[in-house]
């Protein structure tokens, strides 16, 4: 079946998620703000849930349609072939959103998503009253300037919701965010690696695992697997996933000053699979030292938002900036949401990126 498909993401990852769907080999890739569209069929729907590292779930597009008033949406969503999609037992509850439209009534919305979709199946299956006993078909709206876009979930759970990480330190980071950081930053398994505000271990662990190349979902479930009427080799395609994993020796460093969330981060990694690869360790950022000459880091320091107030964020970004300048040879990259990182750090930075951590806006200083 040719489908079309939808992958959110975070603001400002559009660019490297469509690199990655380009290099999986499906079709018509093109991007818009936080979500990345592309062609393809049922195998590439399983491949991108299995191995994508930035995208935060993978979305059937079943149709668009205007959406003025209640009576043009019901129409339009009527007018989708949802039988193409859900069996006779399958359950398809409604989710969604209205942004900038004339109907605002997110409940009221999903009741009418929900009652045309059931008119369309119903007549289908030659059924008054649909069992919804099956599978899970979760269908979610956007509705955006009064034209709606409806789409199927085939994730279940958030892709960056790996498996490994079931406890985590206060202000953790994504997955998916920081699979990205370590993507921007340049680092392919060779050299150095480090984090030295490790927290429980996330940029470590996402840089392991992108060193090794081991696919992100390869351990997790996914709501389409229970789909009886897709017919996807699920298991031959993880086989195929770890065929494509490297096994050499690497060089990943990771630290925090808190030893419960060093303790934390390590546990993480040995979940995740790759407590061969990180070392952890017990250590004052503000006293970094590493004997190799350079390297690539990848942090997220703590920056008045969550963690520590502002001043004493920037202090310790003051004396992590001292520590570094004694550390020569090093490509270091801090993702932040203060817009002054560069004046406490006590350098320019030779590129900042516009990212979200969460909702807090961020810039990703790239220092070469």
């Amino acid at each position: 079946m040719d489908l079309e498909f939808c992958a959110p993401c975070l603001f400002g990852l559009e660019g490297p998620l469509g690199n990655e769907l380009r290099h999986m080999g499906v079709r018509d890739v093109r991007a818009e703000d936080g979500r990345v569209y592309f062609s393809g069929d049922e195998a590439d729907l399983a491949r991108v849930n299995i191995k994508s590292r930035f995208a935060e779930r993978v979305l059937i597009v079943a149709g668009r349609t205007p959406a003025g008033d209640f009576d043009a949406l019901f129409e339009g969503v009527r007018a989708m072939p949802w039988e193409q999609y859900i069996p006779r037992t399958g359950a398809f509850p409604v989710k969604g959103y209205s942004h900038g439209s004339a109907i605002t009534s997110v409940p009221a919305l999903q009741r009418c998503v929900n009652r045309a979709v059931a008119d369309r199946l119903g007549r289908a299956y030659g059924l008054e009253r649909l069992p919804e006993t099956g599978a899970l078909y979760q269908i979610q709206f956007a509705l955006t300037r009064d034209e709606a876009a409806l789409y199927i979930d085939t994730s279940g759970p958030g892709l960056h919701k790996r498996g490994y990480r079931p406890a985590q330190v206060e202000a953790p980071l994504r997955e998916t965010l920081a699979a990205a950081l370590v993507d921007i930053a340049g680092y392919r398994g060779r050299g150095d690696f480090c984090d030295p505000f490790c927290g429980s271990g996330t940029v470590a662990i996402e840089a392991a695992l992108a060193a090794r190349g081991r696919a992100p979902g390869i351990n997790r479930g996914f709501a389409a697997e229970k789909w009886p009427n897709f017919n996807i080799s699920w298991d031959r395609l993880r086989e195929e996933a770890r065929a494509r994993e490297f096994h050499r020796d690497y060089s990943v460093f990771a630290s925090d000053i808190d030893g419960k969330a060093v303790a934390l981060a390590r546990e993480n990694a040995r979940r995740a699979g790759v407590e061969d690869i990180v070392r952890f360790e017990t250590a004052d950022a503000a006293k970094f030292s590493r004997p190799t000459q350079g390297g690539i880091l990848v942090t997220n320091p703590p920056y008045g938002e969550r963690l520590l107030d502002v001043r004493q964020a920037r202090e310790l970004m003051r004396d992590f900036g001292a520590a570094m300048k004694k550390c020569p040879g090093w490509q270091v990259n801090i993702i932040s949401s203060d817009e002054e990182l560069e004046k406490f750090y006590g350098r320019r930075a030779a590129k900042v990126r516009k990212l979200y951590n969460g909702m807090i806006k961020c810039g990703y200083f790239m220092f070469k």
